[in-house]
């Protein structure tokens, strides 16, 4: 596909049977992968320590008074590539403020904020409409300046303009990411990355005793999930600002549970290091779709979930339910009922999990699942703040590490399983129930 011309849009879903993957290689830019998630919230020093004690994450940054930065807190954490940005203004709102949302400013070189962009009062009256939720999905890119040009061409809406750092030549910019929503995309260049503890403007925190503590295995991000009103309407967006290709479709008959009813197709980056799931509701049911309470719940598009990759799901797993027993980590999604894993063998396979493996998922609550190519383990987070609506996915993809073709060990391929099509309804059949005693899935 020519990159400057305007990608087709999608007049239909064909459903998981139905779709055929390809790779065109559309990219309107170059995207290398994930580089970070930020997180806005009431308090980042809390929420950051909250994420080191539930996912066995370590802090990696800061920026806050001690260093300079009186404007906002922002507390970063890691495991393994993983980074989160945990960030929050200082200070009340003063009386009767009207935030201007996103305004689209060239960054002062006098300002000596990490973000040249941030706007307190927007930040507040964004925490105020959502909540704790991931504000800003990083990818890193070749060139920043140019993925936002090509971006903007493609229709985005400019969220702040590139800013090139003074001392480390690192390139930032944003725009949005879900159309109608609050969620940016931020793309982010340099050669100084790669000695940096996180962006330029951040110190590295220095542990007290010299000494980093342990992680629970959590490896990378694996994708980002985001709810819309309009799934196609939201397809044709980031496709056409990135230029991404379609990886992957589901619609409410591969589903499988009446009242959580969905679409959804997953978009991806030429390399397949980035990968967007994007899901809409469905209607018809007794209940309302777990999508449409995220959208009231949130406050309009906005990511549910994001999936981190484990290269050992049961020894991350339990370091989680035991933080969360004894130390008040997140609460993993209610354990499946039995007749689930005693057909898990017959619905796999016999290859696909030796019997410990059956019996580990069994004992940790774990789900199971497959496609053509491997097999996916996976298990939920409940909402990890206050609102039903943000959540974590941990999963561990088994296979697709050799060529088809000359069977030579190779670096194992995106989305190597799937996405967990088979566990769908037993996921929607624990978010419904839990949201029954929430009180949020109620029609009428």
């Amino acid at each position: 596909m020519d990159a400057d011309a305007a990608p087709a849009k999608r007049a239909k879903l064909v459903g998981y049977d139905n779709f055929v993957r390809n790779n065109p290689m559309s990219d309107r830019f170059d995207v290398i992968r994930f580089h970070h998630l930020e997180m806005l919230c009431g308090d980042a020093k809390s929420t950051a320590s909250h994420l080191c004690t539930a996912l066995g994450c370590t802090p990696l940054a800061v920026s806050n008074m001690m260093t300079g930065n009186k404007t906002y807190a922002s507390h970063v954490v890691s495991s393994g590539s993983v980074i989160f940005a945990c960030t929050a203004p200082y200070g009340d709102a003063p009386p009767a403020a009207a935030a201007t949302p996103f305004p689209v400013d060239e960054p002062s070189p006098a300002k000596v904020l990490p973000n040249a962009a941030f706007v307190p009062a927007t930040a507040r009256a964004l925490f105020a409409a959502h909540g704790l939720h991931v504000a800003t999905v990083g990818i890193q890119v070749g060139d920043a300046a140019h993925a936002y040009e090509r971006a903007v061409a493609g229709g985005a809406q400019p969220r702040a303009k590139p800013h090139t750092d003074g001392v480390t030549g690192v390139v930032t910019a944003e725009v949005q990411l879900y159309p109608g929503g609050d969620a940016t995309l931020r793309f982010i260049s340099g050669e100084a990355l790669e000695e940096l503890p996180y962006l330029p403007g951040y110190e590295a925190w220095k542990a007290p005793s010299g000494k980093r503590g342990g992680t629970y295995g959590i490896d990378r991000v694996d994708h980002v999930v985001g709810n819309v009103p309009d799934l196609l309407a939201a397809v044709d967006h980031i496709v056409g600002l990135t230029g991404f290709h379609e990886f992957a479709e589901f619609t409410a008959e591969d589903v499988g549970t009446v009242d959580s009813g969905l679409n959804s197709m997953v978009l991806a980056s030429n390399n397949e290091a980035v990968l967007l799931p994007v899901n809409e509701p469905t209607t018809g049911g007794k209940k309302k779709s777990q999508i449409l309470t995220y959208l009231e719940q949130h406050g309009g598009p906005g990511v549910q979930h994001v999936a981190l990759k484990t290269n050992d799901i049961f020894a991350t797993v339990a370091a989680m339910r035991a933080a969360h027993e004894a130390l008040g980590g997140f609460e993993l999604q209610d354990r499946p009922r039995e007749a689930y894993y005693d057909r898990l063998t017959h619905r796999l396979g016999e290859e696909a999990l030796t019997a410990s493996q059956v019996s580990q998922c069994r004992e940790l609550g774990i789900l199971a699942d497959k496609d053509d190519q491997g097999v996916l383990l996976q298990i939920f987070t409940k909402p990890i703040g206050d609102r039903s609506t943000l959540f974590l996915e941990i999963i561990q993809r088994i296979g697709c590490t050799k060529d088809p073709k000359t069977n030579r060990a190779i670096a194992q391929t995106p989305g190597c399983g799937g996405f967990g099509k088979g566990n769908f309804h037993e996921l929607f059949r624990a978010i419904e129930e839990y949201e029954t005693r929430a009180g949020i899935n109620k029609l009428g």
